[in-house]
């Protein structure tokens, strides 16, 4: 049985299958991020993007985040290169990845079809998890199964 739109909850059971292509999460600590950009001036070219590299630190640190956590989800690939990912926000500010390169290839021949990206920072640290759905995920129908016993 299906949940109808305005149900009061609803159940979010896992897909059946290889629904999932890859799960990474990452932890930055910003000040010592700061520090090696400091003493290392061309890392910023080598870690970021142009449209990334004027961000402030935190930001900066949340996206190194995100690309060490895409590069686990994808089961840490040899030959990816940072500037292979590159983190965009939509109009609302969510942020999402930007594949190219080495990545690209690799999220295809997994048949990733969506990139889930979190971002967090507070204190001294900055955050980031990637999930990875692969092809086929979506589009399926779930009722409102009962835990089996």
């Amino acid at each position: 049985m299906s949940n109808p739109p305005n149900a009061r909850e609803r159940s979010f059971v896992p897909l059946d299958g290889d629904a999932l292509a890859g799960i990474g999460v990452d932890i930055v600590d910003i000040e010592r991020l700061g520090d090696r950009l400091k003493r290392h001036p061309r890392l910023r070219e080598r870690l970021f993007a142009p449209e990334e590299r004027e961000l402030s630190l935190a930001s900066l640190a949340a996206r190194v985040a995100a690309k060490e956590a895409l590069g686990k989800a994808l089961g840490n690939p040899g030959d990816l290169s940072w500037h292979d990912a590159i983190v965009r926000r939509t109009e609302q500010g969510r942020p999402y990845l930007v594949l190219r390169g080495a990545a690209l290839e690799t999220a295809n021949a997994q048949e990733v079809r969506f990139a889930h990206l979190s971002l967090s920072h507070d204190g001294h640290l900055a955050t980031a998890m990637v999930v990875l759905e692969a092809r086929g995920s979506r589009g399926k129908v779930h009722g409102d199964e009962e835990p089996q016993e």
